[in-house]
This record gives structure tokens, sequence and C-alpha cells, in this order.
């Protein structure tokens, strides 16, 4: 059904049809009608309802096609093996098996909507079709398994440039990597490790980014926490410019690291942080710590200095702001 009403304002362009109109040639109630458009403004289909004209159809969701990506790519190794997917329960879930099956490493899956996306703690990601990037990718680092924390540090920093450099938005990180615009949630980051005797075999690298969602898109209970790239700059992000821009931003700081150690990348991090500075609370497994953070260790903890005077080092937990 939704099919035919596609197909019908597709043979309408620019023009406006009337609920009653679309109940009589599809042979169903209004309110048939009126679900049917929110089928479709689901999946990234934009319509334009004014009262006694109908609905008109102004935009169609675009899609991100391997072919067009790879001609933006200039990494050397980053996302030259790519799966681009309609629909899956979780781009971390198939990327995982990608790689016990031999992918090499900076293969990429990307897909245009997440049923069951996920992020930091279990907790639900939001991914709605033909709006957002929602990727993960393979990594298999030469380092021990208690250094992969610096991964997730990196993949943070890597992000918050290249999305900076595209939209100029407030953007900053948020211990340990989300990324805020103007203290609301545009990016999340996840990072799951397979290791075997323990020795680190490779790391899934999941990124969920809100490009160009509108503030309608969000479920009532999100609004209030989050945005998007366009909300904040004004104006459309070219999905396949930002994938190819984050993927350098990655593979170079990657190939830093490599080089060089943590010690740099501690030292990008901090300076996009939001968190360095504040008084906060972090919500730990052995129960709720307070201070000022300092910055971050070595292993990419977190100091923070009590009223006392005594540092304590964070090395997970939920941040909240107090101050």
């Amino acid at each position: 059904m939704s099919d035919q009403l596609l197909e019908w304002f597709q043979e309408h362009p620019g023009q406006y049809i009337s609920g009653e109109e679309i109940s009589r040639h599809l042979q169903i109630t209004r309110t048939a009608v009126w679900k049917q458009i929110n089928r479709l403004r689901a999946k990234g289909y934009e319509f334009e309802a004014a009262p006694k004209l109908g609905y008109r159809l102004i935009q169609i969701p675009t899609r991100l096609d391997e072919i067009a990506l790879l001609t933006k790519l200039k990494t050397k190794t980053l996302g030259r093996q790519i799966r681009i997917l309609e629909k899956t329960e979780s781009t971390q879930n198939v990327a995982a098996e990608w790689a016990k099956q031999g992918a090499e490493e900076g293969a990429i899956v990307i897909a245009e909507e997440q049923l069951g996306g996920r992020g930091r703690h279990g907790r639900g990601w939001y991914s709605p079709p033909g709006k957002g990037i929602w990727m993960s990718m393979v990594l298999k680092p030469r380092i021990p398994l208690q250094f992969t924390p610096h991964l997730t540090l990196l993949s943070a920093v890597a992000l918050c440039r290249a999305m900076k450099r595209l939209t100029h938005a407030n953007l900053g990180i948020k211990w340990p990597n989300d990324i805020l615009i103007d203290g609301k949630k545009v990016c999340g980051i996840l990072l799951e490790s397979y290791a075997e005797d323990e020795r680190l075999v490779h790391v899934i690298a999941g990124m969920g980014i809100s490009v160009n969602l509108d503030q309608a898109d969000y479920p009532p209970e999100l609004q209030p926490i989050v945005t998007s790239l366009k909300a904040a700059s004004g104006q459309e992000v070219d999905r396949a410019t930002l994938v190819a821009e984050c993927l350098l931003e990655l593979e170079q700081l990657y190939q830093l690291y490599e080089e060089q150690g943590f010690g740099p990348i501690r030292t990008l991090w901090e300076a996009q942080s939001v968190t360095i500075g504040r008084s906060l609370s972090v919500e730990t497994p052995y129960g709720a710590v307070h201070g000022v953070a300092q910055g971050l260790d070595e292993s990419g903890a977190l100091v923070l200095v009590g009223e006392d005077g005594s540092c304590r080092k964070v090395f997970s937990g939920d941040v909240h702001f107090t101050g």
C-alpha cells in the first residue's frame, strides 16, 4: 500500500493530493491514508500537509551508494571494504560476523536503518532510515587488550574533528566518547573487543551520528537531550562526504597512535573536551564519584579532584555535570 501511494505521488511531482482523493484511489479510509503517510515519513520521505489541499511530497530520502562513497574516500585502508545495508538489527552484529569470516582491517558496515542499534551499557540507539550514519568498522590493532579504551577516545576525537570541519558546529566530547552540540548528544561511539587467551583479536568500532534528523523525528522522550548536525548547522549534510571525512580522520589518528602512542591522542581529546574543568558526578559500578575533572591519565581514565584535594581515577561510568 505504501509503495502504491508513493508511486502515485511520484507521478504527480510538486502537486497536492487530497486525503479524500487518496482514500478513493486506494480504496482505504482517511485514517488509513494518514497512517500510510506516516509510514513513508518514518522511512525518510517528507510531506507538506495543507488544509483543504492535502499532501505534497517535497523530499525523497537520499541513499548511500557504495560507488559514490568510494570515489570520496581519501584513505588507504579504512573503508576500502564496504557493505551498505538497507536495514539491519545492528551493524555491530554484522561487522562482528564479517570479522570472524576474515574481513580486512578497515572494513565497514553501514545501514540506512537499524532496528536494534545499541549504545554503551546496553542502551538502545535511535537509528531511523536515511537520515544518519549508522556504521561499524573492523579494527585489528597490535596493542595489549588493556589499551583498547584508548581507541574509544581516539574515535571520539576523530569524529568530533571531522564534524567540526564540515559543519562548524559547537561540538565537544563528554567523557569518554559522547559528542555533544551545546549540551545535546549528536553522536555515540561503542567499541566491542574480541579476544582469545587474553590476546586482542579484533575490535568492532560502532558509530552513530544523527546527521539530517529534524527535532520532530525523535521520540518525545529523546527530544530534550539529542540533536542533529542539520539542526545545529541549519543545513543538510551530505552523508557520504561526512563518512569519508570521518574515516580520513580516524585513519590519520590511528596511524599517529601506532607511531607515538596515547600521548598525542590524550592532548587532542582534552582540547576537544567539554568535561575538563567541570564539576561532575560519575555513576560507576561501585557508586557515585564526585569532583572536578582535571584530565586523562595515561590509561584514558578520567582524573577527578575532590573537595578535599584528593585525586581519584574513574575508568568507566556515566557523567552528570553538576556545575
